[in-house]
């Protein structure tokens, strides 16, 4: 089981958070948690290193060719690179020449075959003709420099060299850099064990059967359960959990033993329904945080044996956007990452908004689309926190500061694109 962070860990000393101010509490307090496995390679895509990965041989490991050709020393050409070169060899990739190349001779070579000894440029092809009556010489163009068309030993990859770094996530690019340096498997942190629940008797499963009056069916579960796992965690879905104190607290009681963070959705307030707020503040520490932030404000955190829990709000634009902004960053830095900072990028409004309420922060949900000098970025037209269509319909988050008063039409605005986070475009 993994260490605890902190008791009492997210007491945030007042009661409204900026938004700034949540997430440096969060940089402030959370830490990495969890153990560490080695895995071959064809598993490691996607996870994070727990050791970095240093090359103990340089790549290449030999001087080869660039192309297929006649390799040779360029200060061998006594006569001219028109004079005729014998040739006294062949080397392909895994069968290097064995000989001894002398000055004034050539080889022939293969894209990939290691430069002899001695030989320091590499003509192609194309660039050389058979010696009239001398079948087994060549003729090189002229204009060839010294070096031409040779990969050096090391010019990918120094010994001693490192790739990949403690934290570093592991990407399918990476895993070639990986291979090249011999690399068979990797020491990775383990998967965060992350568990979702839902809770309410108003909560129907999608696909078990039709809606009865008040019911809702649980939206939140599947999207929560992607996004999670988007962040390298591994998920447990616990189902739904019903409107009864005693259940909810067995239940948190048991769950506590066995996951290193509970993910709820709804049921972040005070309500006397609210029996999770309740369980979590019997079992353990529970804080309620209200962040100036639309879509979002409330969120609870808190701590039940060494498991970390957090609730969202219920709608889910509310729950997308505190998850991206707050929860996503902290399983990533749980799981042995440094905090991850997500890019903004400035781009013109396609959008004009007078008149704005300041004093919050406001993410958006917005599409970049082509505009007459670039791209631009275009906002939703509604604002409800249950406007699903509108999470389908956008591409990014638009970040609009507290002491923004208005957005004019080609105003620049920062946008926080959603593959930051790992969710791939259409």
């Amino acid at each position: 089981m993994s260490q605890q962070i902190i008791d009492d860990c997210f007491r945030p000393g007042q009661e409204q958070l900026t938004h700034d101010e949540a997430v440096a509490l969060l940089k402030a307090r959370v830490v990495p948690i969890v153990g560490s496995e080695r895995v071959p390679l064809a598993k490691a895509a996607g996870r994070m290193l727990a050791e970095g990965a240093v090359a103990l041989s340089p790549v290449p490991a030999h001087n080869n060719a660039a192309v297929d050709g006649y390799a040779f020393a360029h200060s061998g050409q006594h006569g001219g690179l028109e004079q005729p070169w014998p040739v006294v060899g062949r080397a392909a990739a895994g069968h290097p020449y064995k000989g001894s190349l002398a000055s004034g001779e050539a080889v022939r070579i293969f894209t990939g075959a290691v430069v002899p000894d001695l030989a320091d440029t590499v003509v192609m092809q194309e660039d050389t003709s058979l010696a009239p009556g001398a079948p087994t010489s060549v003729v090189f163009q002229r204009g060839l420099k010294k070096g031409a068309n040779v990969r050096l030993a090391g010019e990918d990859v120094q010994t001693g060299e490192t790739l990949l770094a403690p934290g570093d996530v592991v990407r399918p690019q990476d895993l070639a850099a990986l291979a090249s340096i011999g690399a068979g498997e990797v020491e990775v942190f383990a998967k965060l064990r992350v568990a979702i629940v839902s809770t309410g008797d108003e909560v129907v499963r999608p696909g078990s059967r039709a809606l009865e009056p008040g019911e809702v069916f649980d939206a939140n579960q599947a999207m929560l359960s992607a996004l999670a796992a988007s962040a390298g965690a591994e998920i447990t879905d616990l189902g739904i959990w019903p409107d009864d104190a005693v259940t909810v607290r067995e239940n948190l009681a048991e769950a506590a033993r066995r996951y290193d963070v509970i993910l709820t959705s709804g049921g972040a307030s005070r309500g006397e329904e609210d029996h999770m707020a309740a369980a979590i503040g019997a079992l353990g520490q529970r804080h309620f945080w209200q962040i100036l932030v639309k879509p979002g404000r409330p969120m609870m955190l808190g701590q039940v044996e060494r498991t970390t829990v957090v609730g969202l709000p219920g709608n889910p634009v509310a729950v997308f956007v505190c998850f991206l902004m707050y929860v996503w960053p902290m399983l990533r830095r749980m799981s042995g990452s440094p905090w991850p900072e997500p890019r903004r990028f400035p781009i013109p409004a396609a959008f004009a908004f007078p008149n704005r309420k300041i004093g919050r922060r406001e993410l958006w949900r917005g599409r970049m689309i082509p505009g007459p000098t670039g791209w631009q970025v275009e906002k939703f037209e509604r604002d409800g926190s249950g406007l699903i269509s509108s999470l389908r319909w956008a591409d990014c988050l638009i970040d609009i500061p507290e002491s923004t008063k208005e957005v004019r039409l080609g105003d620049t605005v920062l946008v926080i694109p959603f593959s930051e986070y790992g969710i791939l475009q259409r």
